[in-house]
């Protein structure tokens, strides 16, 4: 009986010893199921499509009729599949932007849905995105804008109420939701009811947001709120679509006045892009940018959409640095995404499936310099490729410096290597470096610091190799959980457009290919097109379309730019300003801010002109015009205000700002004049153009 006894208490002891080794204690602060789910989405869509499509504008003022809102060929389920198509896994809807204007039957506000001639008042958007969603297998978060031009108790506790309904309304009848969004662009002037007037709030106290944020846990719990200051994830800090190369899933958000509490619209966002090492609380970033140059559709962006290898390049940056991507999407004013968006779409999630349906490291046989407690079982290499996200390979608690080696018993070609960590226990990993068996040696072709959810190292080129090694640097013991090696399929860059400033088009291509074709008619190019041979003249102006092939076989995405009147006779009067027309976007005249003046100049002829172009100075937030007016004359002496109003959303994507005239003008002599910036100082100007008829 005793020598039984012993003999079970030594099984279980060995079997606890091999089977049953401790786990990692979890390091740092750890992500909470609903930021494990939203991590998993990886990709979504936020959809922009309200009064400012109609408008032509980015940001809608409020005193938008809701007569105008009238969609003609709505078509959700065709917006969400162009989406899913894409490899999105979801949709964000904008059910309210400033304007105010709500996409849903609201009982908060007459500015809705339900007073506009769309489905004789008896539409609602929302509610067709989530049907949409739910027919499509796609998951739908909402953003509803606390800042409200139309309302006219904004900036009042009142208002605060009624956004809190709207919430509650959005909450109750659609969902479940797995997003829901937050931005920090809170007060300024507006309609706000008629009264036309700047409007300012407290940002760190006005919308109560912990109690507002307690409505979103109460009614859609496994809704991940995004904020500047989350608080499940963060702004990365831009609107072009990457976080850091060092991107941390801890954040520590910091306000620009010290011993003030941080909060949307009031934080040192910069610091979101990289986030922090060790951070107060586990914020992951969300990289959010426009497939278009703007958020809303303007046709004038026609032609300008990012390709499927650019949306590619922001995949790796921001999915790729443990982040999620959050493409913005824009119906047109029929209420569909135009067909070019469709096909980059379409394009994107099949270059996607192509790089990443086939792990070449599978089949590789794997050495660890360390296994946690001897237990290959349960924490050896071999967790890498079992296609369990949270299963991992974990050393010992004193090994925080472990190596790998990989052998592919066969010369494999990549240039992708994917690295992911178990998050369930912190972002744990500091840096990684990763070699390859060449000639007798180990030769560095990559490294990288902080790996958290998904790490995608895309190499400069392609690396053959049979045999790499895999070196980890963390200040304690590993879990990392998966280990990939993938090979992009083979593509042409598209072509690149220029022109100079005496107006001549050259068209190039990073890389030699056997033949370029362009149009300057407006049509799509292709193999029947005229051939690129040299430059050509374009000194009034026009689009010019290009492709690239090789073979007339493999073809390149298109490229397409739409040239103003060439600068080089225009003249400014005030020499000193005279960088703001030099076709050199990296140059920038800086001028006072004073009404009524301005930068002047005239050019050689009389054009009929539809719009002006500004270009703010890249990298930069410093001189940044926000609002404007723009003057036209035929003499330099009489002038003619044709335009006047703000640049929205320049401060987070400061793009060339394009403004279209409500009626085409015939003149030869411009004046714009800057009324205020963002940082209340000199205006700076990179480029000013003019839209030619």
């Amino acid at each position: 009986m005793i020598k039984a006894a012993s003999i079970t208490a030594f099984f279980l002891m060995f079997t606890t010893i091999i089977l049953g080794q401790t786990a990692p204690k979890p390091y740092g602060v750890l992500p909470t199921p609903r930021q494990v789910k939203w991590q998993e989405t990886e990709m979504y869509t936020i959809i922009h499509f309200s009064m400012a499509t109609y408008d032509d504008k980015e940001w809608g003022y409020g005193d938008e009729p809701v007569s105008q809102f009238n969609p003609a060929k709505f078509n959700a389920l065709q917006i969400v599949g162009a989406a899913k198509a894409g490899g999105f896994k979801g949709i964000v809807v904008v059910a309210k932007h400033h304007d105010g204007f709500c996409l849903w039957p609201t009982k908060t506000t007459l500015h809705n849905i339900s007073q506009s001639p769309y489905k004789n008042g008896k539409g609602d958007l929302i509610k067709e995105y989530e049907l949409a969603c739910k027919q499509l297998g796609m998951k739908i978060g909402l953003y509803c804008s606390p800042w409200d031009r139309n309302n006219a108790g904004y900036g009042k506790p009142e208002y605060v109420e009624t956004y809190r309904k709207q919430l509650k309304e959005l909450y109750t009848n659609y969902g479940p939701l797995f997003m829901s969004w937050h931005d920090g662009a809170n007060g300024g002037d507006g309609f706000y009811g008629g009264a036309k007037e700047q409007r300012k709030i407290d940002r760190t106290t006005y919308y109560g947001w912990d109690t507002t944020w307690a409505i979103t846990r109460a009614m859609q719990p496994g809704a991940a709120i995004f904020g500047d200051v989350g608080p499940d994830v963060r702004w990365v800090g831009n609107e072009e679509g990457h976080a850091g190369e060092t991107s941390w899933e801890t954040y520590s958000p910091e306000a620009p006045e010290a011993g003030k509490k941080p909060a949307n619209g009031f934080v040192k966002d910069w610091l979101g892009t990289s986030g922090t090492r060790n951070g107060k609380y586990w914020m992951p970033a969300e990289c959010d940018v426009p497939l278009r140059p703007g958020w809303f559709y303007h046709s004038s962006q026609d032609g300008q959409s990012k390709s499927a290898y650019q949306l590619l390049d922001l995949y790796y940056k921001s999915v790729g640095r443990a982040a999620s991507l959050d493409l913005g999407l824009s119906p047109n004013k029929d209420g569909v995404l135009a067909s070019e968006d469709v096909e980059i779409l379409k394009q994107f999630g099949k270059i996607l499936k192509q790089t990443f349906e086939n792990d070449l490291a599978k089949g590789a046989s794997f050495k660890a310099s360390n296994i946690r407690g001897a237990n290959s079982i349960k924490y050896g290499p071999g967790r890498l490729f079992d296609k369990d996200r949270y299963s991992y390979w974990a050393t010992d608690d004193k090994v925080t410096s472990p190596q790998l080696t990989i052998d592919l018993h066969k010369p494999t070609t990549f240039n992708v290597i994917r690295l992911r960590e178990n998050i369930k226990l912190g972002q744990r990993i500091d840096s990684i470096i990763v070699d390859t068996w060449k000639q007798g040696g180990w030769q560095k072709i990559a490294q990288a610091s902080s790996i958290g959810a998904n790490r995608l190292i895309r190499l400069p080129q392609n690396i053959t190799a049979s045999k790499l090694r895999l070196r980890i640097f963390a200040p304690v013991c590993i879990a990392l959980s998966d280990f990939g090696l993938f090979k992009e399929p083979v593509h042409l860059s598209p072509p690149i457009i220029s022109r100079d400033r005496q107006g001549m088009v050259s068209i190039t291509t990073e890389a030699p290919v056997s033949s370029i074709f362009y149009t300057i008619d407006g049509g799509e190019p292709g193999a029947s097109s005229v051939e690129y041979n040299k430059p050509f003249a374009l000194a009034d102006g026009g689009v010019v379309k290009a492709v690239s092939f090789e073979n007339k076989q493999l073809r390149s995405a298109g490229t397409t730019v739409n040239f103003g009147p060439s600068k080089g006779q225009w003249k400014v009067l005030n020499e000193n300003y005279s960088k703001a027309v030099d076709d050199n976007s990296r140059s920038f005249a800086e001028l006072p801010i004073k009404l009524n003046e301005g930068l002047v100049f005239n050019t050689p002829k009389n054009y009929t002109v539809t719009g002006f172009t500004y270009e703010p100075v890249q990298k930069q937030s410093k001189g940044i015009v926000d609002s404007y007016e723009f003057y036209v004359s035929t003499d330099g002496t009489t002038w003619s205000k044709v335009a006047e109003g703000e640049f929205s959303n320049i401060k987070a994507n400061p793009i060339l700002q394009t403004v279209l005239f409500k009626s085409p003008v015939t003149a030869n002599y411009f004046k714009f004049v800057p009324l205020h910036t963002l940082t209340e100082d000199n205006a700076r100007i990179a480029e000013l153009g003019l839209i030619i008829k």
